[in-house]
């Protein structure tokens, strides 16, 4: 039965693991010098050498004929780890096994010592799968960890995994394979395969693998079956969707020579090809990314179009402005994004081309530095105004600096959101029958309301708090009048909110909202307005005293009473 090439090639010493020398050789000391962990995390992209560098550390650890920190891979241990036969090296997919029974099944048989290795050794893959109660029961044995017990979690998202879990670890981050290495070790076992290739075939696969090494053989075996064992260029563009240097070359310098059709002709026969139009996107960014670097620093790009001599790459290098490339980078990643969903990617590749070929870097550049002329009409009238507005100033100074009439408040500017009016007459109800202790009683409940609401509610009522409340009511002020206005119109989020105040509270009130900046004004016109008994305030001065008792007991600390 045929075996995938990355199983066949995977790594089995410390040495054989592509890319990660720095990681490998700290795993070989800490054995070698009897400094292990009893866990480790190892973190980074898919296809880097996690798994196999945590099988290589189960083999090395156990092994009785070490060299050099690596195991030997003959002795009986060895082997059995390998062949993933020996009871003490335990592998767990967290992604099927993520329940807290799993991992309370792995605390309990952790405490029986290793039946025929040194270690027990619980390799758990993908552990940023497991659930919060998962989490929890493995934190109970990473703090006290028995005797002969080693964890290594392995995950490619380690923002997922608690900080509690993290710090009781030793973290080690796998960075993606450089093309160079993935390059390196594909000749390495064609050599061995006896497999003749073309070397830019191996070049065109190690850049389409993006810096995983399993991916980079999984290509190279489809590659491989395509051409009957043999690897060709022709082949591996078409495996990978990848496009020639040669019409990359081309569309660059069209698009940037402002030819459209000729530009549109590549692009469409790039498609008729049966290229991928995100790798032809991908293709795009990384070509223009080695122009810029080779503009900059030339040594750093040592493998552009991967280690060809390519002349024409250098004339085009030379000749272009750095700024186009900064606006093609831009303009190639938000094609990049929204074409992630789309089912017509030639309908997005004919609007990048034409915008491509209208980019001129320099236009911004003598925008930035171009000067009117002194004769122009505009500058002349705004000079008049200038000259205008200084003699103005001059008499004032000669007047004494008399006060200006004072000017109307200005109103808001048109073209500025048009926030709806406040209904006071919603208001004034619940202001009738307010209590203090109706707002404390909400705002108790306040932050546990927060947690009821979805995300995008909640982030809405952050800038906004409980002012006023009575059995049936409550009034809600926000900081922003925009985020009052959205409030408002969200009939969803104020359902959300009385349902919320329903469950914790056993009421559910008439939510109003009003702008934080308004309530103030709002408030004193209803103290002025409503006295106890129904009388305006005008009709009875008198009454000052009992109105401040009657704001405190509908506000309480929300009140300051100041003097006229």
């Amino acid at each position: 039965m045929y075996r995938a090439l990355y199983r066949v090639w995977r790594p089995q010493r410390f040495d054989e693991i592509v890319g990660q020398q720095m990681i490998t050789q700290t795993l070989k000391n800490a054995i070698v010098t009897h400094q292990t962990s009893h866990a480790y995390l190892f973190t980074g992209p898919r296809g880097t050498g996690k798994t196999s560098a945590a099988k290589i550390f189960a083999k090395a650890i156990n092994c009785h004929h070490l060299v050099d920190g690596e195991p030997c891979n003959q002795c009986d241990t060895c082997q059995a780890i390998t062949k993933g036969q020996l009871n003490d090296v335990i592998e767990i997919d967290a992604a099927s096994n993520n329940g807290v029974e799993e991992i309370r099944d792995i605390r309990d048989k952790a405490k029986y010592a290793p039946t025929e290795a040194d270690y027990k050794v619980y390799i758990i893959d993908e552990v940023h799968m497991l659930s919060t109660g998962a989490f929890n029961a493995l934190l109970k044995t990473l703090e006290e960890p028995p005797a002969n017990v080693i964890f290594i979690l392995a995950t490619t998202e380690p923002h997922k995994i608690p900080l509690t879990i993290i710090s009781r670890t030793q973290r080690f981050d796998f960075r993606r394979i450089t093309a160079k290495d993935s390059y390196e070790r594909m000749v390495y076992i064609l050599q061995q395969k006896d497999v003749s290739y073309d070397e830019k075939a191996l070049r065109v696969i190690a850049q389409a693998a993006e810096g995983g090494m399993r991916d980079a053989l999984s290509i190279l075996d489809q590659v491989i079956s395509f051409g009957d064992n043999e690897v060709t260029l022709d082949d591996a563009l078409m495996v990978t969707g990848s496009v020639t240097k040669k019409l990359i070359a081309d569309y660059m310098e069209e698009v940037t020579g402002h030819v459209t059709k000729p530009a549109l002709e590549t692009m469409r026969q790039i498609l008729q090809e049966g290229k991928d139009a995100n790798r032809f996107i991908e293709d795009l960014i990384s070509y223009t990314r080695d122009v810029l670097l080779y503009q900059q620093a030339p040594e750093m790009v040592d493998s552009v179009a991967m280690g060809e001599d390519d002349q024409r790459f250098k004339e085009f290098a030379s000749s272009i402005d750095a700024e186009v490339l900064y606006q093609m980078i831009k303009t190639l990643n938000d094609i990049q994004q929204q074409m992630r969903f789309t089912t017509h990617p030639d309908v997005y590749l004919e609007v990048l081309t034409v915008k491509l070929a209208q980019l001129d870097g320099q236009s911004q550049a003598q925008a930035k530095t171009a000067q009117v002329a002194p004769d122009d009409p505009t500058v002349q009238k705004l000079a008049q105004q200038v000259q205008q507005l200084q003699s103005e100033l001059t008499t004032l100074k000669q007047q004494g600096g008399a006060r200006p009439a004072p000017t109307k408040p200005k109103a808001a500017p048109r073209n500025g959101p048009v926030v709806k009016k406040v209904n006071v007459s919603q208001i004034y109800p619940i202001l009738d029958s307010a209590k203090k202790n109706d707002l404390l009683k909400i705002r108790d409940v306040w932050g546990d309301l927060m947690n009821i609401l979805s995300v995008t509610q909640r982030a809405l009522m952050h800038v906004a708090q409980p002012v006023a409340a009575s059995d049936d009511g409550l009034v809600v002020a926000f900081d922003y009048a925009i985020i009052y206005q959205k409030a408002t119109d969200d009939q969803t989020l104020i359902d959300a909110l009385s349902n919320g105040l329903d469950r914790l509270m056993g009421q559910s009130p008439k939510i109003v909202c009003v702008p934080k900046d308004q309530w103030p004004q709002i408030r004193r016109d209803y103290l002025a307005t409503h006295q106890p008994g129904g009388a305006p305030a005008k009709e009875q001065p008198e009454k000052a005293a009992p109105v401040v008792d009657q704001a405190k007991n509908m506000f309480g600390d929300l009140v300051e009473v100041k003097p006229d």
